[in-house]
């Protein structure tokens, strides 16, 4: 069962998309609001009149409340924000401010990194490719790259529209030293063919659709494969110079590099080393709103645009996620396209419009693009802080004014009142459904009562559980009716929590969303000496040794893995299968976006030194991990394997003062005892640090890198 993967390490995997999806579980947990001032803004300073013609005056004032309410109440220190309609940009604005240093102003011109908005990009290009007779999307993969392998000879069935559709059965993310701190090195893309040898698949290609960053690499790799030119200058050259998207670049492109916004972390005061994505084509490009919303216009109806043709432009918005073998009963808020999250969306559906989303979370930034083609309309809000969910609800907010203003729409609907749920006793074919269901990174535990009451609770969490009441037909309601469950067995044979609600977030929007997000799993019986291995094992930390000095992980901290194990479910480390002493498998197949990312366990000793590999990272057991140092004038170096060198916080350290000398291409991160990055050489100013309690101190760098600690008053 989960209590705590590696706690921001793979926040890193998942960075790239932010998903809006309603847990009845941690929907309050993922709400993290992070005051930036003591203002209140009322309801009815945002209920506003607004008016009939289409100067859009009402809707640019919407805009600036909005945006001023991410900037004080949900953790952004900067917005920026644009709005084309019929071709011109007719809203365009920003909150907060570029840096906390000297409160520099924001301008439209600042760039910030778009995260996975890159894939419509990447999904461009190939489009490009295809119209050009140089790719067809039903070809497999190998193809055009004879030197992708892994390790299930399914992998030759992938298509190139199943890494566009999410629907490859990859596993997820590959993204070992990709995201990086002012740091060009694209060894996290180069070494994907590497990563992806030794990989399986979660499912048969085409089977559903199950958010991929790795198909989004390997379409950046299908590019610059067929076309001999690297992504970025192809990028250039063929999307955004004749776009005009003149600020519109990648980490590899040469541009000035303060036009990015500043980017902060709670336990740092300072701003932090530029960020760089290696992995382009799933989430590395910069842009601007305004150069985005310029970008948007190749997917209107009445697009002129030379740089992808209608039909294809039509093709991205086709509402792929339907198709393949697993036929889901329920729409999704998860609606994908190729490259789209959303071709079918809420609230815009309820007009009869259509909506095309996409949204992107790197670590420090985080941005969403609501594209209207029907309507010529299109959005693009970004920040510093703060998530893309929010940044999607605002833009759709502001969306709506404007096409109330622009008299497209007459009124705008709120969300459907909740209805109060009347509980009615439970059918003998629920029973099957109770037990514990798992996801990427959550467990519950689903029990029955004949009454109709369903009790929801976290395996690992705090608090009592949910109570939801049967109402038949195999739902049952919260008892405010804001949201409900659905348990239901699917063509594939498998049992799954499905969830649906509305949810208001203060001052900013309503929020929607359904889809599949638990699957069932039972029980499975080990030996005893199989399970006392894995006992062995229980609450014991493993820290990544294989992340590059530069990585952005040292910085936000939580670079253990933790193993832990559940009394409700037999033969289970976190969400992964025990198949034997020193390996465990992740079965799950959620489709949209909560089954992603998915990791197997392989454990191995070198010496007596227990190691294991989860996904594309190298771990080391704190068993092997010695007490720092407690005299001055002592030199180490990082080994011929350049494993990052991990060391205890003991007693006879503690509260004491450390200084550092650094070599050159190599930092030193220190945690406190929750795993809080305190201190990262490449953040904080200076090589001197007080050691806290019971804390953990890291030491990374390129191979034989030397460092030399003293101790100082």
């Amino acid at each position: 069962m989960i209590r705590r993967y590696s706690k921001k390490l793979i926040a890193t995997v998942l960075a790239l998309l932010f998903v809006n999806s309603f847990s009845p579980v941690a929907y309050a947990q993922s709400i993290e609001v992070t005051p930036y001032s003591n203002a209140v803004i009322t309801s009815a300073e945002l209920a506003a009149p607004i008016s009939s013609t289409a100067d859009y005056k009402q809707t640019i004032a919407l805009a600036q409340k909005k945006a001023t309410i991410l900037s004080s109440f949900y953790g952004a220190t900067s917005i920026q924000y644009a709005l084309i309609a019929d071709g011109k940009i007719v809203i365009s604005g920003q909150s907060g401010v570029y840096s906390k240093e000297d409160s520099t102003a924001l301008t439209k011109d600042n760039m910030y990194g778009i995260g996975s908005i890159s894939k419509i990009f990447t999904t461009v290009a190939v489009m490009q490719l295809v119209e050009q007779g140089k790719v067809k999307l039903d070809n497999p993969v190998v193809n055009y790259i004879p030197e992708f392998t892994m390790a299930d000879e399914r992998y030759k069935d992938i298509t190139v529209r199943m890494l566009l559709n999410h629907s490859s059965g990859l596993l997820g993310s590959s993204l070992n030293n990709s995201m990086l701190f002012n740091d060009k090195d694209q060894v996290g893309y180069t070494n994907l063919l590497d990563a992806l040898k030794t990989s399986r698949l979660k499912a048969n290609p085409g089977d559903f659709s199950v958010y991929c960053n790795d198909g989004f690499s390997l379409a950046q790799l299908l590019v610059e494969k067929v076309t001999g030119k690297d992504f970025t200058s192809y990028m250039k050259e063929k999307i955004s110079t004749p776009l005009n998207m003149s600020h519109t670049k990648t980490p590899y492109e040469d541009f000035t590099s303060s036009l990015l916004v500043k980017t902060y972390l709670p336990a740092f005061k300072n701003a932090l080393p530029t960020e760089s994505l290696s992995v382009v084509g799933a989430g590395g490009i910069y842009s601007s709103a305004e150069d985005l919303c310029q970008f948007s216009q190749i997917f209107m109806k009445d697009s002129k645009s030379t740089v992808l043709s209608s039909d294809s432009a039509k093709a991205m918005a086709n509402p792929e996620y339907l198709g393949g073998l697993m036929k889901f009963k329920e729409a999704s808020s998860i609606t994908y396209g190729l490259g789209w999250d959303n071709v079918i969306t809420e609230p815009f559906s309820q007009y009869d419009i259509k909506a095309l989303v996409k949204g992107g979370d790197t670590l420090l930034y985080h941005s969403s693009l609501i594209v209207l083609p029907e309507e010529n309309m299109a959005m693009a809000v970004f920040s510093s802080g703060s998530a893309s969910t929010y940044n999607q609800i605002m833009a759709q907010e502001v969306l709506l004014s404007a096409l109330k203003e622009k008299g497209v729409i007459n009124e705008i609907k709120t969300a459907p009142a909740p209805v109060k749920p009347t509980k009615i006793p439970l059918t003998s074919e629920q029973k099957k459904y109770e037990g514990v269901y798992l996801m990427t990174q959550g467990a519950v535990k689903i029990a029955l009562s004949d009454d109709g009451t369903l009790a929801l609770s976290n395996l690992f969490g705090s608090g009592s559980a949910i109570k939801y009441a049967y109402v038949g037909n195999d739902t049952y309601y919260s008892s405010d009716g804001s949201n409900y469950i659905k348990l239901t067995e699917e063509a594939n044979g498998k049992s799954y929590l499905y969830v649906s609600g509305y949810s208001n977030i203060p001052s900013l929007g309503v929020a929607s969303s359904s889809g599949y997000q638990y699957e069932k799993v039972d029980d499975k019986a080990l030996t005893k000496e199989v399970l006392d291995v894995w006992l062995a094992r229980a609450d014991k930390k493993y820290y990544v040794v294989n992340e590059k000095y530069t990585s952005q992980s040292y910085a936000t901290g939580g670079m253990g893995l933790q193993l832990s194990f559940s009394k409700d479910l037999n033969g289970y480390c976190n969400n992964a299968e025990i198949i034997d002493e020193n390996h465990a498998k992740v079965n799950l197949q959620i489709p949209g976006a909560l089954g992603r990312d998915l990791n197997d366990y392989t454990f191995y000793k070198k010496g007596s030194t227990e190691y294991v590999n989860y996904g594309s990272y190298v771990f080391k057991s704190e068993d092997n991990i010695r007490s720092l140092f407690t005299w001055s004038g002592v030199s180490f170096k990082i080994g011929a394997d350049g494993y990052a060198k991990w060391y205890k916080i003991g007693d006879k350290s503690e509260n004491r003062k450390l200084k550092v000398t650094v070599p050159k291409n190599a930092s030193f991160s220190v945690y406190d005892s929750k795993d809080t990055c305190i201190f990262n050489s490449l953040v904080s100013k200076g090589t001197t640090v007080t050691l806290p309690k019971d804390g953990m101190i890291v030491f990374a760098g390129d191979q034989y890198a030397k460092f030399v600690i003293n101790y100082v008053k």
